[in-house]
């Protein structure tokens, strides 16, 4: 995409005022099956001591929960629920999603496993302040049973609706209908699944903000190796062994689907090895491993062959239809509000990509908010709007 292009979709120019829908989203057939699971929590929530919420919380807790699997049969998940300290409304607390970005595809990878990072309790923390319920799934198959289908839009989607579902039917009259998402990388695309499935919770959904979603993702791929095609090979590694990551999370996350690839067919031989570790360990020990093998391979040789994917791992059929369909956000129109957080220097989430997504949702009657900065990078685009992203979800969602 030319720059011309980009600056258009991502300026200020191309702001759209979105409207908030107050209706139950539940009133008409959307075609989305309605979340009408019985008794959707699993035995009672257990503590989550990992990080120390005392402050800001009243209950830290894990909840196991019953949602419909990327199979279409019921299974279980996980997720952590946050209550405040705030008095309850007269409706009961609001509800905040957090979708959390790419840890893993591995049980032990799941958020519920593991501590809290610093700016996600920051911003955990003011939400609560506020008086929102915070509930925060794994997804499925992250620290439950199965594999986890990474980056599958339905899959999260259902993920993020079951949870809510299940917390509000833990919390009682504790907790109110109207409910948003946040979400950020793996997380945002997440967030905008839910904007999409938000109907099969039967509840009030409220907006929608991502932050340098994952959508599109052959253009990110492309994006990436064009941008270090006529570099020497050791200084390709950087990049390329992120994108080897992704193709194995993404490899991994499909082992228990019918017509799944084998990681021979994404990789070439010896890139194949250390893909099969995505099941085991969680991303960034999996980018380390891909990216230290690499480095002796470019040091040893001055060629990276053996160690990227197949030059036609695209053409495999079901990685086609995942790449085109089953990972790709925004496929309807979507009437709740949406706003989007853009970096322009992101080499994780390229800004074209997210240009491309905007601009293909507004052609199905999407109405996007993009705040795009030159400056900002993939982390960064999230850390330093941590207060903005209260406010919005403030603006959203008022407490009542």
């Amino acid at each position: 995409m030319n720059k011309k292009l980009l600056a258009v979709l991502m300026s200020s120019a191309f702001l759209l005022t979105a409207c908030g829908g107050d209706d139950d989203s539940s009133v008409f057939d959307d075609g989305i099956p309605k979340n009408n699971i019985v008794n959707p929590v699993v035995a009672t929530p257990t503590a989550y001591t990992l990080t120390d919420m005392s402050a800001s919380a009243a209950d830290s807790v894990v909840m196991t929960y019953k949602m419909l699997g990327v199979n279409g049969k019921e299974v279980q998940a996980t997720s952590l629920v946050f209550t405040p300290k705030t008095p309850v409304p007269k409706d009961g607390w609001p509800i905040v999603i957090w979708a959390h970005g790419t840890t893993g595809v591995a049980d032990i990878c799941a958020p519920s496993r593991l501590a809290l990072g610093s700016d996600v309790k920051n911003m955990i923390s003011k939400f609560l302040a506020e008086g929102y319920v915070v509930v925060a799934p794994d997804y499925e198959g992250l620290g439950s049973a199965g594999d986890h289908p990474f980056l599958n839009v339905k899959s999260e989607a259902y993920s993020i609706t079951d949870a809510v579902v299940a917390a509000r039917n833990w919390l009682g009259t504790k907790a109110s209908k109207q409910w948003v998402t946040v979400g950020h990388s793996q997380g945002g695309q997440a967030a905008l699944g839910a904007a999409q499935y938000a109907s099969r919770a039967q509840l009030n959904y409220k907006g929608t903000v991502a932050v340098a979603p994952a959508s599109n993702l052959k253009t990110i791929f492309k994006t990436g190796e064009d941008l270090v095609a006529n570099l020497p090979a050791i200084d390709q590694v950087p990049m390329l062994a992120s994108l080897n990551t992704y193709a194995a999370l993404i490899t991994a996350g499909m082992q228990d689907q019918s017509s799944a690839p084998t990681y021979i067919q994404v990789f070439q031989p010896n890139a194949a090895v250390i893909a099969t570790q995505a099941g085991t360990v969680c991303a960034g020990a999996l980018g380390q491993n891909f990216g230290v093998q690499m480095t002796v391979a470019a040091t040893a040789t001055s060629s990276l062959s053996g160690y990227l994917t197949q030059s036609n791992f695209m053409k495999i059929p079901a990685i086609t239809t995942f790449l085109n369909t089953t990972s790709q956000p925004l496929s309807v129109k979507v009437t709740t509000p949406v706003k989007i957080y853009q970096g322009g220097y992101d080499s994780t989430v390229p800004a074209n990509a997210t240009a491309e997504l905007i601009s293909n949702a507004a052609k199905l009657g999407t109405k996007i908010i993009p705040v795009y900065e030159e400056k900002w990078d993939h982390n960064t685009a999230y850390t330093l709007n941590i207060d903005n992203i209260v406010v919005d979800v403030k603006s959203l969602m008022p407490i009542q």
